[in-house]
């Protein structure tokens, strides 16, 4: 018996990623797919990411290739799908009469003959377009003749323009501009040219236009985490036998949370108008990870409702996930909050680029011990401090609020108690 075919196309992607290019086509014609095996490898303009089947089948026909920009809803592959009737020619039949009955044209009356009067232009170059798209068009530098319309006769719509520049924002999309001249370099000694990776390019891009379009200005403190090390200390020996190690990560998000539920502004987000603000009832917080591919920011959900065991797991595992390029588009939106640690690495303070929608971005720098001088009790003691910075959108965020927020957080991180739920 012969099995039906079905057409996978590519799924929402998720917040903020309408189009990616293929990186990886995993899959030939041929190959029997088990449900959750991945069709193609994707690079947006956050992270590599793998796009799985979602039913079992026999691949008949792969209709994209390595290079190539594709947007939601583009055909991926034909598969014969396991489990069907033998519907093949009754399904091709019905296709093709379906077919047929989409392309016929409509009948004209005399309510739609006015309407394409009204709407529809054809000039001697045979394209057919309402006068509003063609001015549009015109004002855009945009070529009709290189749309194919879907409206009748061809027609290019409205919904086609928008489309058409969709694509080109996106093919052009990926790459910092350079304020640099053309220079030969090779005229003081040897060079070498290393082609950026799709990621960096396209991360470039972004924190460039994050950048000039947000004022951005940076707090900087500092919190005295002496007593948070102990009670690290203390819940790594507990679980020792578990081979879970804690990170101060899951401390420093659980700190975060409570002053954005007391301070609501810095876990918003400027409506697409920039009249409103949406204050957001979630807690999602974004975790910048450097791969050897470039920087992605991979999302933790609710971590308001997490324990410090819980968010250590999660964190271990998106991490992992993102230096291998496993991590699924859900996993790299919704966001409303970013910290990006530097404390593993080195440095005092830096400032973080704001990645938006968000309004805020917490930066962690190292932790160093020093000798603290107490004026209530004259004398000094060795303390662990930890400097960070808080970038706000000064759009939205005044400087006394962000003083506010950075005491706060100190504040927190130095008498919060953190138990386990």
């Amino acid at each position: 018996m012969a099995k039906s075919i079905k057409d996978i196309i590519l799924p929402d992607l998720g917040e903020g990623i309408s189009a990616a290019e293929v990186s990886e086509v995993s899959v030939s014609v041929g190959d029997q797919l088990n449900k959750g095996d991945t069709i193609v490898v994707l690079e947006s303009d956050k992270a590599s990411m793998e796009i799985p089947s979602d039913i079992n089948g026999t691949v008949k026909e792969v209709l994209v290739k390595i290079g190539q920009e594709i947007e939601v809803g583009c055909l991926l592959i034909k598969l014969e799908a396991d489990g069907a009737r033998d519907n093949t020619k009754e399904t091709k039949n019905q296709t093709d009469e379906n077919s047929d009955k989409q392309d016929a044209p409509k009948q004209p009356t005399p309510e739609n003959a006015q309407s394409d009067i009204q709407q529809t232009y054809s000039s001697g170059d045979k394209i057919f377009a309402s006068p509003g798209v063609r001015r549009l068009a015109r004002e855009l530098s945009i070529n009709l003749s290189q749309m194919k319309g879907s409206g009748d006769k061809g027609r290019v719509t409205k919904d086609d323009l928008h489309k058409h520049i969709k694509l080109q924002m996106a093919s052009q999309r990926g790459v910092a501009q350079s304020i640099n001249k053309k220079v030969d370099f090779n005229q003081w000694g040897g060079t070498e040219e290393v082609k950026l990776s799709k990621i960096k390019k396209i991360t470039g891009k972004r924190l460039q236009e994050a950048w000039q379009s947000i004022p951005h200005v940076t707090q900087f403190d500092e919190a005295d985490i002496t007593e948070l090390d102990s009670r690290r200390r203390a819940i790594n020996k507990e679980l020792e036998k578990k081979k879970i190690k804690i990170t101060f990560l899951p401390f420093l998000i659980k700190a975060i949370t409570h002053v954005l539920k007391s301070m609501p502004e810095f876990n918003s987000s400027l409506n697409h108008t920039a009249e409103t603000l949406i204050m957001k009832q979630y807690y999602n917080i974004g975790i910048a990870v450097d791969t050897p591919s470039g920087l992605v920011v991979p999302v933790i959900k609710d971590v308001d409702n997490k324990s410090i065991t819980d968010l250590s797991i999660e964190l271990s595992e998106i991490s992992n996930r993102a230096r291998s390029n496993k991590l699924k588009p859900k996993e790299l939106s919704g966001g409303t909050f970013t910290i990006s640690s530097l404390g593993g690495i080195g440095g005092k303070f830096f400032t973080p680029i704001i990645n938006p929608p968000e309004v805020a971005i917490l930066g962690i720098s190292k932790s160093v011990w020093e000798n603290v001088y107490n004026h209530e009790t004259k004398s000094s003691s060795p303390k662990y401090i930890m400097p960070f910075s808080l970038s706000y959108d000064h759009r939205i965020i005044d400087g006394a609020a962000a003083a506010k927020f950075t005491s706060a957080f100190s504040q927190t991180i130095e008498e919060l108690s953190f138990k386990e739920k």
